[in-house]
């Protein structure tokens, strides 16, 4: 279960090929390519994104064996899970060619994360097949299994038979505020009660990779019952690039773990979560995109029952191309709370 030194020639960026923004060898552009670039971000290029230089850069230590460490833990004091399933995708990706790049990946959470110690991730080459490829990644902490993830990856291939959802109608992330932003509006509120001030300025002081924008922020902090359905901006802090698949795809298994399971209790304002843990995690990535740039997050939890929950996403690209999926249920134990929120 999991809660919600760098060496230059085992980096993440060692994922690096000779690619376009598409990760594919460098050849004339398809319409998709050409919708997917955009102008370099408005914040330096020089400020590589914490992602790359620490949450996902691995150590090798052997042939397919490699040490992972943590930037971010949450406040339960249990390793985020995003994190492992990034890290292992990193580790997956490492021992397979350039020309094959990640289409899915099925996790299971079997312990919970140590902080305290690094995280080995060895590699089992299950099968290299001419269009298909997959690992098997164990994360092993005190010599055990904390996760069991398989990976796909797969020679991009043309296809007639394209569709996808439609991207829900949402104010563009210039027009909204961040979770920082909000938290300090919150903050200058008079009537705040001082266990909330606190509560927020612990919020303030995690210093999360990720860069969130909630459309509907009431809803993100769940003031009201609602729908089990939330969506938000988010996109990595720092500067990543283009030209380098793997390494987003890697990034966005990070990004999806974040917040999805919280979906499932949007309904019942009137409880709050004593225990949550990830039970598993699944990814399917559908089309090239960038994690550095903003992307829709949308959130829904179409069930739940004997003390679980099941959450989906999509990850939207911002011109509304679907770049990934993903599925994961988790053990939700509540408490009834009669006080009301005071944000």
């Amino acid at each position: 279960m999991a809660e919600k030194e760098e060496d230059p020639n085992h980096s993440v960026s060692g994922l690096t090929n000779n690619c376009n923004t598409a990760g594919v060898p460098v050849s004339p552009k398809s319409p998709e390519d050409e919708t997917s670039e955009s102008p370099v971000p408005q914040y330096a290029q020089d400020l590589k994104s914490v992602l790359v230089t620490s949450v996902l850069n691995l150590e090798k230590l052997d042939v397919d064996l490699y040490r992972g460490t943590h930037h971010w833990v949450p406040r339960t004091q249990r390793l985020f899970g995003g994190q492992i399933v990034g890290q292992a995708l990193v580790a997956a990706a490492k021992s397979v060619g350039d020309n094959f790049y990640a289409h899915s990946l099925h996790c299971y959470f079997v312990r919970a994360g140590d902080p305290k110690v690094p995280v080995l991730y060895q590699v089992e080459r299950t099968r290299d097949g001419r269009s298909f490829t997959v690992r098997s990644v164990k994360a092993i902490q005190h010599g055990q299994p904390i996760l069991i993830c398989q990976a796909s990856f797969h020679m991009q291939q043309e296809s007639p038979l394209q569709h996808q959802f439609t991207m829900p109608t949402v104010p563009p992330p210039e027009d909204l505020l961040t979770v920082e932003e909000l938290i300090h509006l919150y903050l200058s509120k008079p009537n705040l009660a001082e266990n909330a001030k606190q509560g927020l300025n612990k919020l303030l002081a995690n210093e999360v990779p990720i860069e969130i924008k909630p459309v509907n922020p009431p809803q993100f902090y769940r003031r009201d019952a609602t729908e089990p359905k939330k969506l938000f901006w988010v996109r990595a802090r720092g500067y990543i690039g283009e030209g380098n698949m793997k390494l987003h795809c890697c990034v966005a298994a990070y990004v999806s773990d974040f917040a999805l399971l919280g979906t499932v209790l949007l309904p019942y304002p009137n409880y709050r979560a004593k225990f949550s843990a990830s039970l598993d995690h699944a990814m399917w990535f559908h089309s090239t995109f960038r994690t550095d740039e903003w992307m829709l997050y949308e959130c829904v939890s179409p069930w739940a029952g004997g003390s679980r929950g099941l959450a989906q996403g999509r990850l939207w690209r911002r011109d509304g191309v679907l770049a990934a999926s993903c599925s994961q249920e988790g053990v939700v134990r509540v408490k009834l709370v009669t006080e009301p929120s005071k944000l």
